[in-house]
């Protein structure tokens, strides 16, 4: 799964700037980017969708088609650190479909979605870094 570079030099040099705020406020930024691949993962997931008797499976590479909304509710968005949030889910079968299993080719959604959203969330932090460090 795709991931957003440069954590660590970013990390580093937020610690040593004005403490606590600017770390709160990046953080609620990185938060919030979280949340917008959360919110496009499950996009994808429902796009087009059918459930019940007349789901259709979604093609090889291309992302599930909702039948039950397990997929989809069970994506999480959390904080995991004072400069990190991470996405996930916790559904069952998430991974067999994300990265495919040796009977079934990938579904992936969670790839996807970080890839779409990434110059937004990109933004999104370099924007809140950005009025931190004008303070």
């Amino acid at each position: 799964m795709p991931r957003i570079t440069g954590r660590e030099r970013v990390t580093a040099r937020l610690n040593g700037m004005a403490g606590q705020q600017v770390v709160e406020r990046v953080g609620r930024a990185l938060f919030a980017g979280a949340e917008i691949i959360r919110a496009e993962a499950a996009h994808l997931i429902t796009e087009g969708a059918v459930s019940g008797k007349n789901h259709v499976p979604s093609l090889p590479g291309q992302p599930p088609n909702e039948d039950t909304g397990v997929l989809r509710t069970h994506i999480e968005t959390a904080q995991t650190g004072p400069l990190r949030a991470e996405v996930s889910s916790n559904a069952p079968y998430a991974v067999a479909l994300e990265i495919g299993t040796s009977k079934m080719a990938a579904r992936p959604y969670m790839g996807p979605a970080t890839r779409r959203k990434r110059k937004e969330v990109v933004e999104l932090v370099r924007g809140a870094v950005n009025q931190a460090v004008k303070g």
